[in-house]
């Protein structure tokens, strides 16, 4: 197989792999489904460009993530967004799967737009944090290295966003 050959197919599987998690990060950071369809379609037109000199394919994931959060803070930078003010206005939708599923499917959904309702008013760092923990699946090491920070900052923001959104779903729950 030429290496140009190995390219396709290792671009190929990792789209598969990752191109579900790179867009729930860039949707829930950005709000706007077609922004994120063109940050989304940056993000990987940059893997096929720069796979050659990716050198550990291993480390698709990492590279992959750095550059999506790259491109969202591109974005904002390009359009001179608030980051303070995050507005997430298309991001809830429920695919029936069968009837059985529709009560728990709603509750689902409900709490879904309870907890990015309130990631809204948190900071877009203890958000990103937040995001790529729990939709990104990412380790604290991994985190620290995507967002250029301290380990145990990562740690601190997410337990802190964590902590406010357990505060406030036990509020609506009780």
């Amino acid at each position: 197989m030429t290496k140009s050959a190995k390219n396709i197919v290792q671009f190929t599987i990792s789209y598969n792999h990752y191109k579900d998690g790179v867009y729930n990060y860039i949707l829930k950071m950005v709000g706007n489904r077609m922004v994120c369809d063109d940050l989304v379609q940056n993000v990987f037109l940059k893997l096929f460009e720069n796979l050659d000199s990716i050198t550990n394919k291993e480390s698709i994931k990492f590279w992959i993530y750095t550059t999506a959060r790259n491109e969202v803070y591109g974005h904002f930078r390009k359009k001179k967004v608030d980051l303070t003010k995050f507005v997430s206005d298309d991001s809830f939708d429920i695919e029936v799967i069968s009837s059985e599923n529709l009560e728990y499917q709603f509750e689902l959904k409900e709490m879904k737009k309870i907890i990015l309702k309130e990631l809204e008013k948190v900071s877009i760092e203890q958000k990103e944090v937040f995001l790529l923990k729990e939709y990104g699946g990412f380790s604290y090491k991994e985190i620290s290295a995507i967002s250029n920070i301290n380990e145990d900052l990562v740690k601190s923001r997410l337990y802190k966003t964590r902590q406010k959104l357990i505060d406030k779903i036990s509020k609506l729950i009780a």
